[in-house]
């Protein structure tokens, strides 16, 4: 008899009623009053609860004692009808309250006493009809609230006496039915859910689910749902696949969606589809499931249920099945090496390139020998007695614990006279200027020597000007050839097509003007230096095919070889490169467009003849822009793969259009309609292409792609660069990138692709834009080996697709991941501020910090001002300056990175007077490219030692790593001779966040993050790193605070955030992501980031170090510690921070952060979705520090 509890005068007044019946039944439990008494209190508290809402409050409430005397009454009472009331009084607490109330009688020790109750009452023969319903109906609500039913029920015999039930009642549908549901409780737990099934339990729900019939649908929808949890056992799932149920689910449900045709049986067809979802969760069930013809058979329902909204959870269900059933294809690909190979001056004893070549030549590596896909047989067969623990809250175990490790700790790693080779690159330090000019304080005039001539022009994505222009007509094209490209080749290519319908489509593009830049040249002036250019320009003869067709030629940064392919079939392998890597070679330029350049219309005739008379300017001209200087540079540039033709749009330039291009809405279920279409390819085989084609008598307008691994790797998959022409107007042309791997991309969040059209720059358009409709990121069916993922099994690609509309016909367009910005962009860039630059006003210097593995050149850059004069104050003034040391583009495939280490590099070359301020504070150390070699070669994250150089800074091997040896090197340098610098960031750029943001690193945060046992207010820090973030926030209209974090994690320990912070004892070391999709908060919310914002974002980030110079000075102290806070702003916001953990998603990224409804995702372990921190909210004093400062440091 369990104890009982007094019935305080707090929970239950005097003048209640239910007060005095509960003490009635209290006192006859304690007395043994007859039985009689008791069953006519309990009578009147049934009454009541049933009446009265007020009384199943009060009896439930905090502190109240009714349930515990109600239950001590069931337990001891001996009386049937005393104990029948009594769990009637339980249905009617537990059926009007939900989760609560039942939480609240499992607290009580309800389950345990109702599991006895049960096991008792069926020790007699036949047991009570109303006992057994009432018993297992109340069971049955408050079984999913208690965490160790499962165990309780199986200990206590229960589950047999509910099964026996079942069975001798199937014609007592009011029997049936709570015990069909307290069935389904019980097969929660997996090792009840095997010991029902061995007991017969699948065999005898097949008595009870069966074709369509209007009556006893309440039945039959119970029994679905319990038949679909017990299929969630493997044991459970073979034994129906055994039996034949699969088929025999797939007849009941074609069934019932013929006849119900006013879908008032919804409820009962999905049960139906989630029976059919948990048996193919096993590979033999998947086998029954197509040979019972379920892939048609779910496709044609599902497309029959398209019109009727209501009936989307089928749809999407059916879409899931469907889509685990997908026979898993291998690429068609000889191997998913890349496609070219560069000879190490090292081969590494350990790691992804050792384990790559130490693989033996006939081993398969694009599937395994036996992908039985069995990642989806999640199930356990035994017990998990510890349920408790699945509730906890989620502990990442990547962020580092240890507080001696997370400590800074200065170590040399070289001695001093190993770091003296650095001594040339630091002439700053040592120079006397006495061989300088240094008199004359009048700026020189700021133009280039070229042939395009302008001011720096500080970007300010903000300000615009209305103007017109002609709407473009859009439609297609399509040409075949095949050609290696300079610095951003092309990989082998082919189309497959499906026909799809045509669409036509009209974009306007409004003109916007800018008093500061320089005109944009008319279409007859650009086109006519254009062929002066390319009459100067030495072009190899290199055979083109003519047939007519589709010419997709993939790059990877400029130009990566590519593959383009068929849905299956095996293309030919790229072969090796030739013996001349490096020697001399002539470029050329792909062919113009085929029609040459288009006469517009009147009115885009007369706009266009307007804007030349009116000098109307085009905001960031591209000022240092030189294609000649270009042309000359590629001709230098190694490469492995010989790239010997430029892309247009890094011939041309871009300039950033003059229109705002919104983050695109997700069309309501483009998802399921591209998995209905990849079914559909499956169903009706004889529409596909089903070889490599690069001839097409009738093109189709429908091509699956696959790019190359990065060099010396077997996977990285994410950049794209691609050329296509021979297209034709009015026609819809599909593309599908059928071997990315990520699990997520912003691709699903509004992210458009790039595109640039070579007929629209020559219509004075020069400019990349966001095209496409119908964006989709989901997984596919091609299987993706356990070599490329890390020695996980049965894990599958995934695709990009996107359908365009060509604007012209016979054009030539390019598609790329993000604006491309290539090795040579840069030389050119850096050549062009060097020369324009006013020797007098600011210290330039362009050093080569070393040679990579394929021998091009780092570029070192250093930026100051020059010292007022050569006397000794202004020398000492000049030398103590602190350092700010930036580097970016170590993973190439964030090209945004460049734009903004553009941005960076032109405003501190401006003639402002705030970046001449700037200058004056500061001395800049900038390697604005740490990975060459895998830019120029079209990598998307690795260099040609196929290793992310940003996972070597601890250890970096000067063979292998050469540019990372050398900048920390730098590095080490500065902090030997006493002069770290006070700021080092790294820009990147991030695939699944939006807006800009940075990772730092903090012990107190860190810490925090961590369930040790010490506090962060135990750990003492200086929490400047702060700073630079807030006032970014404040002056960046990118730039989002609450996306910023400060924590260390494990598996960052090798980057260059966490070694420049740890190592070399810089407070202020940052990572600074830029987004490739756009920013959902500020100025630039809803809005896709273009090469404006990002060189916006690079000169604001300069603003901020001046801001930071005068927080930093001696009145630091005195400013408002809100500033400087973080348990308000971080803390406060709950927020968590995790890491990936797959093999190929070792990244700089946290996992992806928002929300999307998967309507028809594939069966994946769900990724831990984070909660984003808190917006920060800036205080009074903040506030009034920014708005005075804005005013001073505001980009003109």
């Amino acid at each position: 008899m369990s104890k009982l509890k007094v019935i305080s005068e707090k929970s239950v007044t005097n003048n209640s009623r239910i007060a005095g019946l509960l003490a009635q039944l209290e006192k006859i439990n304690t007395e043994s009053v007859e039985s009689d008494t008791a069953r006519h209190v309990t009578s009147k508290i049934l009454h009541l609860v049933q009446s009265q809402e007020k009384t199943r409050r009060e009896m439930t409430a905090k502190g109240s004692a009714a349930v515990d005397v109600l239950l001590s009454t069931l337990e001891n009472v001996k009386d049937l009808q005393t104990t029948l009331n009594i769990l009637s009084i339980l249905v009617e607490l537990v059926s009007a309250g939900g989760g609560r109330r039942a939480s609240f009688l499992v607290a009580k020790g309800g389950s345990q006493i109702l599991l006895q109750l049960l096991v008792n009452a069926c020790k007699e023969s036949p047991p009570h009809e109303e006992l057994m319903v009432q018993v297992h109906s109340v069971l049955a609500k408050i079984g999913p609230k208690d965490k160790k039913f499962g165990v309780k029920a199986r200990i206590n015999g229960a589950l047999n006496i509910t099964l026996n039930l079942v069975k001798q009642n199937l014609q007592n549908h009011r029997l049936v039915l709570p015990c069909l549901q307290l069935l389904r409780v019980y097969s929660a737990n997996s090792v009840n859910s095997v010991t029902l099934g061995k007991n017969g339990v699948v065999e005898l729900m097949f008595k009870i689910v069966g074709p369509f019939s209007k009556k006893n649908s309440g039945l039959m929808k119970v029994a679905l749902d319990t038949l679909a949890a017990l299929l969630k056992s493997k044991t459970n799932a073979r034994r129906a696949v055994d039996r034949g149920y699969v088929q025999v689910l797939l007849t009941i449900y074609v069934d019932w969606h013929r006849h119900d045709n006013r879908h008032r049986n919804m409820l009962i067809r999905k049960g139906i589809l989630q029976s059919l979802k948990s048996v193919t969760n096993i590979k033999l069930g998947r086998k029954a499931f197509i040979n019972a013809n379920g892939m048609k058979i779910l496709y044609n329902t599902s497309q029959e249920c398209l019109a009727v909204r209501t009936l989307d959870p089928l749809v999407n269900t059916s879409s899931l099945i469907m889509r685990k059933c997908f026979p898993k294809n291998r690429l068609p690909l000889p191997t998913i090496k890349s496609s070219f190979h560069f000879q190490l001056p090292v081969m590494p004893v350990s790691g992804p390139v050792a384990q790559l070549y130490s693989l033996p030549p006939e081993v398969d590596d694009v599937v395994d020998e036996s992908d039985d896909n069995d990642d989806i047989d999640l199930e356990p067969e035994n017990e998990i007695e510890n349920e408790d623990d699945l509730d906890q809250s989620f502990k990442n175990d990547d962020i580092e614990t240890d507080i001696n490790k997370l400590k800074p700790q200065q170590v040399p790693g070289r001695t001093i006279d190993e770091l003296k080779m650095y001594e040339h690159l630091f002439p700053e330090l040592v120079d006397d200027f006495q061989d300088y000019d240094l008199i004359s304080k009048e700026p020189k005039p700021f133009a280039f020597d070229g042939k395009v001539r302008g001011p720096i022009v500080v970007p300010t994505a903000g300000e615009e000007a209305a103007g017109n222009v002609g709407s473009v007509r859009k439609g297609a094209v399509l040409k075949e050839k095949v050609s290696p490209k300079t610095e951003e080749g092309q990989r082998k290519t082919a189309a497959v097509g499906v026909a799809r319908g045509d669409v036509k489509a009209d974009r306007a593009s409004p003109q916007q003007s800018d008093d500061r830049s320089r005109a944009v040249p008319s279409a007859s002036a650009f086109h006519s230096d254009i062929v002066k250019a390319l009459d100067r320009i030495t072009l190899q003869s290199i055979p083109t095919q003519t047939a007519p067709g589709l010419t997709v030629e993939m790059k990877k940064d400029c130009g990566l070889p590519l593959t383009v392919l068929t849905c299956t079939k095996a293309c030919p392998h790229m072969a090796a490169c030739g013996n001349a890597l490096f020697e001399g070679r002539t470029v050329q330029l792909g062919n113009l467009c085929c029609t040459g350049v288009e006469i517009e219309d009147d009115e885009d005739t007369e706009s266009n003849s307007s804007v030349e008379q009116a000098s109307v300017e085009v905001p960031d001209a591209p000022t240092l822009h030189d294609p000649d200087l270009y042309i000359e540079l590629v001709k230098n540039t190694k490469s492995v793969p010989e790239y010997s033709e430029v892309a247009y749009p890094d011939y041309f330039g871009h300039i950033q259009p003059p229109f705002k291009e919104p983050i695109l809405e997700r069309p309501y279920g483009v998802q399921r309609t591209k998995i209905a279409q990849d079914i559909e390819r499956l169903i009706h085989q004889s529409d596909i292409i089903d070889r490599v084609v690069y001839d097409l008598d009738n093109p189709k307008n429908e091509y699956d792609l696959i790019l190359n691994s990065d060099i010396n790797t077997n996977h990285y998959h994410q950049w794209f660069y691609f050329e296509v022409s021979g297209m034709r107007l009015g026609v819809a042309y599909r593309f599908n990138i059928i071997n990315c791997e990520k699990s997520n991309s912003q691709f699903n969040y509004g992210m458009q692709p790039l595109m640039y059209s070579v007929q629209e720059a020559l219509n004075a358009r020069p400019w990349w834009i966001r095209v496409g409709t119908d964006i989709c990121y989901y997984k596919n069916h091609f299987s993706r080996s356990s070599v490329a993922a890390g020695g996980q099994k049965g894990k599958s690609y995934y695709t990009i697709t996107f359908t365009v509309n060509f604007p012209h016909k016979d054009d030539v367009c390019y598609f790329a991941y993000h604006y491309p910005y290539t090795y040579s962009t840069l030389q050119m860039h850096l050549q062009k501020l060097e020369s324009a630059h006013n020797p007098q006003q600011i210290y330039f210097r362009k050093d080569v910090l070393c040679e990579t593995l394929s021998g091009n050149s780092c570029p070192l850059v250093t930026i100051t001002a020059m010292p007022e004069s050569n006397y000794y104050e202004h020398i000492c003034q000049f030398r103590n300056r602190p350092y700010v040391f930036l580097s970016a583009r170590v993973h190439p495939g964030e090209t945004n990175a460049s734009w903004v280490m553009k941005g960076t590099l032109e405003y501190l070359m401006s003639n402002n007077p705030t970046a001449q301020s700037l200058r004056e504070s500061y001395i800049f150390k900038i390697v604005p490219m740490l990975n060459p070699d895998g830019v120029i070669n079209g990598n998307h994250r690795c260099s040609l030692s196929g290793e992310d150089l940003n996972r070597q800074w601890q250890s970096p091997n000067p063979d292998l790593h050469p540019t990372i040896y050398h900048a920390k090197g730098l590095l080490q340098y500065l902090g030997a001779v006493k002069r770290l610098p006070l700021v080092y960031c790294d820009y990147h750029g991030h695939s699944r966040k939006k807006n800009v943001f940075m990772y730092g690193c903090s012990i107190r945060e860190t810490v925090w993050h961590t369930s040790d046992s010490a506090a962060p207010c135990d750990v003492m820090e200086d929490t400047g790193y702060r700073t630079l973030p807030k006032i970014l926030s404040h002056i960046a209209p990118a730039f989002c605070m609450s996306s910023c974090s400060f924590v260390v994690e494990k598996s960052k320990e090798s980057t260059a955030r966490v070694v420049v912070w740890r190592e070399i004892g810089v407070q202020r070391s940052y990572t600074m992501e830029s987004t490739l999709c756009g920013c959902d908060q500020g100025k630039y919310k809803g809005l896709q980031i273009g090469t404006r914002e990002l060189e916006e974002m690079g000169a604001k980030f300069c603003i901020g170090l001046l801001r930071l110079k005068r927080l930093t000075s001696s009145l630091e102290y005195n400013l408002p510690s809100s500033l400087l806070d973080f348990e308000n702003d971080l803390i406060g916001s709950g927020c968590k921070v995790t890491s990936p953990t797959t093999y190929v998603m070792d990244e700089d990224e946290p996992r992806f952060l928002e929300e999307v409804d998967y309507s028809a995702e594939s069966n994946d372990e769900l990724d831990i979705e984070l909660a984003e921190n808190a917006d920060y909210e800036p205080s009074a004093q903040e506030e009034v520090l920014s708005d005075s400062e804005l005013s001073r440091t505001f980009l003109p």
